[in-house]
C-alpha cells in the first residue's frame, strides 16, 4: 500500500483512466464464449474493438465516454476550484451536449449512455431546465464521473457528499442511485486517506456518519453499537434515510476473506454478483475484486475485464479503488505506456491531486 496521500490520489484516477480504456474492446459481451472467440481465453491488455460493436471507432488505448465525462467534470472542477453546479450545466451545455445526436452509438466514445441519450433530449430537443432532466436509470453513470469529485475533495468527505449526490440527481432522479453513487465516493476518498478496503473499512464509514461527515441517517453508533439517545431534529435532515450502501464494502471484504467462500478464478466474481449495468450488481464485484486485489492492480482490473458483461465499468471502478491503496507507482508501467493521450491525462492528474 501507498504510503503518500497524494500518489494514492494519482493512482485512483490513473487506475480509473486505464480501467475504462481496458474494456473499450470487449465491452458488453455477455457471451463468454463469443467473447473467449474474438479476444482469447485471458484479456491482459488494451484491445481494439470490433468494428460492429460499441466502440468500434476507437483503438487500443483509447478513453471513451464515461472516461470523457469524467475528465470534462475534473477540468470544471479545477476551473472553479470545486464543484459548482451552474458551472458545471454550462459546461455540459456547451462541450458536450452538441457532440450528440440522441442516438445509443452517437456521440463521443462510440456509445453514449440512458441518462446521457434522455438528458440530450430533455434538454436540447425539447428545451427543457436542468431542474427536469434527470431520468430512472439504474446504473453507474454519474458514479464514473464523480471519481473525480472523489478524488478532489478526498479530505472533505461533508463536501465530497453533498457535491456527487447533487451532480447525481441532475442526471439520475433515484435517490438510491444518488445513496451507492455517494457510498462509493466515499469509499474511495477514505482509501486515498490511507484507510485499507477491509472488513473493518464500513465501521470506519460509519463513524464518519456519526460524526456528521457523511449525511446519512444514524441509524446506529459509532462502531456499530446500537444508539444511546434519540435522533435529533438534525438527523432528520440527512440527504439518505438509509446508510447500507456503506455497509456493502466491508461484507465483500469478509467474502474475500473467509476460507469457507471460494471465487475460482476470481473473474467469476461476475456470475456470482450479476453482469448486467444495474449499481447494484456491478458494485458488490467492484468491491470483492478491490478488496481481493487490493496490493495487486494488474490482478484486479484483468479479473474484473475478464468477467464479460459490463466489463468496462466494472474495470474502471476496480481500477479506481486499487489505483488508491496502491498509488501511481503501484500501476505497472507498460498499462501508463499504453494509454493512449497518457501525457495529457498524467497532467490532469497532476493538477487535480496539487491541492491535497
Amino acid at each position: 500500500m501507498s504510503t503518500d496521500l497524494k500518489a494514492r490520489a494519482k493512482g485512483a484516477m490513473m487506475g480509473a483512466f486505464i480501467g475504462e480504456a481496458l474494456g473499450v474492446g470487449p465491452h458488453w459481451y455477455y457471451d463468454l464464449e463469443k467473447m473467449r472467440a474474438e479476444y482469447g481465453d485471458w484479456i491482459s491488455d488494451y484491445t481494439d474493438p470490433k468494428p460492429n460493436r460499441y466502440h468500434g471507432n476507437l483503438k487500443a488505448g483509447d478513453i471513451s465516454q464515461s472516461a470523457i465525462l469524467m475528465k470534462l467534470l475534473a477540468e470544471n472542477l479545477l476551473a472553479e476550484s470545486g464543484y459548482d453546479q451552474q458551472a458545471f450545466c454550462e459546461m455540459m451545455d456547451q462541450q458536450f451536449l452538441p457532440e450528440l445526436d440522441g442516438k445509443p452509438m452517437g456521440g463521443p466514445g462510440g456509445y453514449t449512455s440512458q441518462s446521457m441519450r434522455y438528458l440530450w433530449k430533455q434538454r436540447v430537443k425539447q428545451g427543457k431546465d436542468w431542474s427536469q432532466v434527470a431520468s430512472n436509470a439504474d446504473t453507474t453513470e454519474a458514479l464514473e464521473r464523480n471519481i473525480a469529485t472523489a478524488v478532489y475533495y478526498a479530505n472533505n468527505l461533508e463536501k465530497l457528499a453533498l457535491s456527487v449526490t447533487s451532480n447525481t440527481l441532475l442526471t439520475q432522479s433515484d435517490d438510491l442511485i444518488a445513496s451507492l453513487t455517494t457510498a462509493f465516493s466515499a469509499l474511495l476518498a477514505v482509501l486515498i486517506q490511507g484507510e485499507k478496503l477491509d472488513k473493518e473499512i464500513s465501521k470506519k464509514l460509519m463513524n464518519k456518519v456519526a460524526g456528521g461527515e457523511l449525511p446519512y441517517n444514524k441509524i446506529t453508533a459509532a462502531d456499530l453499537k446500537p444508539p444511546t439517545e434519540a435522533r435529533t431534529a438534525a438527523e432528520s435532515m440527512t440527504l439518505f434515510s438509509s446508510p447500507d450502501g456503506l455497509m456493502s464494502p466491508a461484507y465483500m471484504a469478509r467474502a474475500w476473506e473467509d476460507e469457507g467462500i471460494t471465487i475460482e478464478p476470481a473473474w467469476k466474481v461476475s456470475l456470482v454478483y450479476g453482469m448486467p449495468c444495474a449499481i447494484y450488481h456491478v458494485l458488490p464485484a467492484v468491491y470483492y475484486l478491490s478488496a481481493r486485489y487490493k496490493d495487486n492492480f494488474e490482478a484486479g482490473v484483468l479479473h474484473a475485464l475478464n468477467g464479460g458483461g459490463q466489463n468496462q465499468v466494472r474495470t474502471m471502478l476496480t481500477g479506481a479503488l486499487i489505483g488508491a491503496q496502491v498509488g501511481l507507482q503501484g500501476i505497472p508501467q507498460r498499462f501508463l505506456d499504453g494509454l493512449n493521450d497518457q501525457e495529457e491525462l498524467l497532467d490532469l492528474t497532476e493538477r487535480m491531486t496539487a491541492h491535497l
